[in-house]
């Protein structure tokens, strides 16, 4: 094989999470080879629950994944959020029948291990995708028809394309953006997961519930069929760790949800130990593929988490490039562009409203009055028309 075609060597995939396995499953199941490579000495996934919406569900379905990722879902049967001052329901989204004939698809939620252990699973029976750890990437040039990697034991590795699938602190991106740090919100997340029996009888509910507090909401739902319990606490705060998994201050946490409803301090009694992540996104852009390099997921457009669309995003992500490569594999560089020209608005706009969303949870006073008013007796239809540009597209 000559230099200048790399017609016959694999995508590279940079980065082992849930966009990265997606990624090369997509494009392997278009007949495509793949090499991962993840920077850590394993593959796995931190963090708690996750919910994912229809979209996600219409996506896999494209590349025959919806079934395994709902095999230890939980579905709820609606969403509500809940004044946390009160105890007054603002608003519930029924999830069932009717969702369901509106969009096609479930509602349902998850454990991220979960989401990213079946992606795991389904590239592990694959016979195009080679998956290897302990490799960090450091640079990237275009080589001719393809790209030259370098990793950090200076080991140079020749590819057909490249997909940044690095996250929120991107190496790829920095050098196909090069838009510096991510922005940091403000505001800081809390997770912590409980087994059923340790979970209060009368404090168990079955659904999503959102406790909208000033400057603060709570989450909790089941995950793993319901043998688990999903705690997720929110507040704004000024402090900043970078990464997903740092030990969370309880007396900070106990500050800042003081004089909410005895629910939601009893059930935030019951951890003993909390994880914290600091919640960041970056400003919507428009181009993220260089040649044959592109970037997909948090890596190319990372959002606060208020609309649950990160592994969603990154999957519709995923499905598409491979269409868009398969439809064009003699022209790399205008597949990842064709992928980008019909992903940036749609992700761009996910990007924007979470920010609106995290407001919108987060109202106090006069702002939480206009909530309740904008939202309390919507019907379950004008509830659905005002997701449809989210659960209806990808």
């Amino acid at each position: 094989m000559t230099k200048t075609n790399g017609q016959g060597l694999p995508f590279l995939v940079v980065g082992g999470g849930i966009g990265g396995l997606i990624a090369a499953y997509a494009l392997a199941h278009k007949g495509f080879p793949v090499r991962v490579l993840e920077q850590a000495e394993e593959f796995k996934e931190l963090g708690a629950g996750i919910q994912l919406g229809p979209n996600i569900f219409r996506a896999l379905d494209r590349v025959g994944l919806r079934d395994v990722l709902l095999a230890d879902a939980w579905k709820p049967d609606k969403l509500e959020m809940r004044d946390a001052l009160t105890g007054e329901v603002v608003t519930n989204v029924p999830l069932g029948e009717a969702f369901i004939a509106r969009f096609q698809q479930p509602y349902a939620v998850t454990h991220r291990a979960d989401i990213h252990g079946a992606y795991l699973k389904a590239c592990q029976g694959s016979n195009l995708i080679t998956l290897e750890n302990n490799r960090r990437v450091t640079n990237f040039e275009e080589d001719g028809d393809g790209v030259k990697v370098q990793l950090e034991t200076g080991e140079t590795i020749r590819g057909r394309a490249l997909i940044g699938c690095d996250g929120m602190w991107s190496r790829v991106r920095e050098k196909i953006v090069g838009d510096g740090k991510p922005r940091v919100s403000g505001h800081i997340a809390y997770r912590a997961v409980l087994k059923r029996e340790d979970v209060p009888a009368d404090l168990w509910q079955p659904d999503v519930i959102l406790w909208a507090g000033p400057r603060t909401h709570f989450v909790h739902y089941p995950l793993r069929r319901g043998a688990l319990y999903n705690l997720v606490a929110v507040f704004h705060s000024d402090r900043y760790v970078e990464g997903w998994n740092s030990v969370g201050d309880p007396a900070e946490l106990w500050t800042r949800f003081k004089g909410q409803r005895p629910e939601v301090l009893r059930m935030l009694e019951r951890i003993e130990t909390w994880r914290m992540w600091v919640l960041c996104d970056r400003e919507p852009v428009k181009e993220w593929t260089q040649g044959h390099a592109t970037l997909l997921g948090d890596a190319a457009h990372p959002m606060l988490q208020y609309l649950a669309q990160g592994a969603c995003m990154a999957t519709e992500d995923a499905v598409l490039l491979s269409e868009k490569v398969a439809a064009q594999p003699g022209d790399i560089p205008a597949a990842f562009r064709a992928y980008q020209q019909q992903r940036y608005l749609r992700t761009g706009r996910v990007q924007i409203m979470a920010r609106v969303y995290g407001d919108f949870y987060h109202a106090r006073g006069v702002e939480a009055e206009l909530r309740y008013q904008a939202l309390h007796g919507r019907t379950p239809e004008q509830s659905y028309d005002g997701m449809a540009w989210l659960y209806g597209g990808g």
